[in-house]
């Protein structure tokens, strides 16, 4: 048995607005909570504290199980406050024990990104409040940080003090410039195949770095233990992403850095939106790279410019091609940071997109909007174009996190649920219904237009936000100008 919560209702005044945003939300939804929940099986229940009633999320139409990186995207973006017991039980899928019995995120062939799994797990906590969650949760993150710190491979490079390893979701070839001697693919299309992306150190791997250390040091902190050196390290790896990375001349942050010290003077997606959710961009580098951001007719592209090659005509699966998960997480840092006209931009793109293909596909090409699964594995006559595949899920929360994180500025913490909405100009009024929020049920209006708040108000009075422990039904309204 498969069970999901309520799906709440997205409602534009502006028809227009509804056929396109709103209409895009209930694909996303279904998508979500329809398609792409599914019962787990025995390999899945490795962490001993899945719930066997409520299933899981898979990756999506190609991908029948859930891996550590989009169990955690999807859960950040949607599932944690849609679903919470599908959402745990996501996050505890891509989790076993080791030969003592401690909880670590799996050790599989993709050990680079096992530190994502921190971020997703803190902001299930703080939208849930689940304690004994949290618990185990800790345990998880700080096994697995002591394990990427003892590690040979994917482990700390103290030149730098960087962490090495692929860049965050880029485990194909096709994401590195010049990864190999001879300039071709001749290893194949894994990245780990490839020696200098394995020692390499890359922007969004470290940036999740920083962000794992920060959740840990505020898991102890809720949790009432101490820090054991967290924050310390978060403050270095910090200090490490911006000598390394920062680039003056560009005005933005580099791709790369490989172990002889040569930088990538390149553009990664995720790396610049980390920078800007996760605080390592201060506020004149943060409105430098996202007025120097390099992006694409249909969105922001993974990496960018075409290797050498690639092309237009023949683009690379993780080089100059649009993934709606990269568009997500740029709108996600344009919108917190009160770029309102670059998150309706991307927003719509999505939204295009979506409904010019007739669903959530994995990848599209970033010149013509068509479904484009890319180029990857070897050059010349031997080059593999990949099919994009269907139904990807993080593709769809990808757009409910554009709702909900950017449209509405849902923003949770300790103490409750505020609001820091972007409501662009020309959408019109819009009501997100049916919205669970821990023991509470929440009706929530956005009036005007832009994202300075003129009033806001809960039950018809005058508030600042929700508090955690609200419960029952109730409306907010909230009246934007400027």
């Amino acid at each position: 048995m498969i069970t999901t919560d309520s799906r709440p209702t997205l409602l534009f005044a502006d028809p227009e607005s509804q056929a396109l945003y709103g209409a895009t939300y209930d694909a996303a939804l279904e998508n979500l909570l329809g398609t792409n929940t599914v019962p787990f099986g025995e390999i899945d229940a490795r962490s001993g504290l899945m719930n066997p009633a409520v299933g899981m999320v898979r990756a999506g139409g190609g991908y029948e199980q859930p891996w550590t990186r989009d169990a955690t995207i999807n859960s950040w973006n949607a599932t944690s406050l849609l679903a919470p017991a599908l959402a745990a039980n996501t996050l505890w899928a891509v989790v076993e024990k080791d030969a003592e019995g401690n909880l670590r995120v799996q050790q599989d062939s993709q050990q680079w990104d096992q530190v994502v799994w921190t971020v997703g797990a803190w902001h299930h906590y703080l939208v849930t409040g689940d304690r004994d969650f949290l618990r185990s949760a800790y345990e998880v993150v700080t096994t697995t940080l002591a394990l990427r710190e003892q590690a040979t491979v994917f482990g700390a490079d103290p030149r730098y003090g960087l962490f090495t390893g692929p860049s965050f979701f880029n485990d194909g070839v096709s994401g590195f410039p010049l990864p190999t001697a001879d300039g071709s693919e001749s290893l194949g299309s894994e990245s780990t195949s490839y020696p200098d992306v394995v020692s390499g150190m890359y922007l969004s791997t470290n940036a999740l770095y920083y962000a794992a250390y920060t959740r840990a040091a505020e898991m102890a902190d809720a949790l009432g233990r101490p820090a054991d050196g967290h924050r310390s390290k978060a403050a270095a790896i910090k200090q490490a992403i911006n000598e390394h990375f920062w680039n003056p001349r560009t005005g933005s942050y580099n791709y790369e850095l490989t172990a002889d010290g040569t930088p990538g003077i390149y553009q990664e997606g995720t790396g610049l939106a980390f920078a800007l959710l996760f605080g390592i961009a201060d506020d004149a580098q943060a409105s430098a790279l996202i007025s120097n951001a390099q992006r694409m007719p249909w969105g922001m592209p993974d990496t960018y410019p075409h290797w050498d090659r690639y092309s237009g005509a023949e683009p690379g699966r993780h080089n100059a091609i649009v993934w709606p998960l990269v568009q997500g997480l740029w709108a996600k840092g344009l919108a917190e940071h009160g770029e309102v006209e670059g998150f309706a931009t991307e927003t719509r793109l999505l939204a295009e997109l979506v409904r010019n293909s007739g669903g959530f596909w994995e990848i599209y090409d970033g010149n013509t909007g068509a479904v484009e699964g890319g180029y990857q594995g070897a050059t010349g006559v031997l080059r593999r174009r990949w099919d994009s595949e269907p139904d990807q899920t993080w593709s769809a929360t990808a757009y409910i996190d554009m709702m909900h994180t950017g449209l509405f500025g849902m923003r949770f913490d300790d103490r409750g649920l505020t609001f820091a909405p972007s409501l662009p100009a020309g959408w019109g009024d819009v009501t997100l219904s049916g919205l669970r929020y821990r023991d509470a049920g929440l009706t929530v209006t956005l009036r005007g237009t832009g994202a300075v708040i003129r009033g806001f108000e809960l039950d018809g009075s005058p508030q600042s936000g929700v508090p955690a422990s609200l419960q029952g039904d109730h409306t907010i309204e909230i009246t934007l100008g400027g």
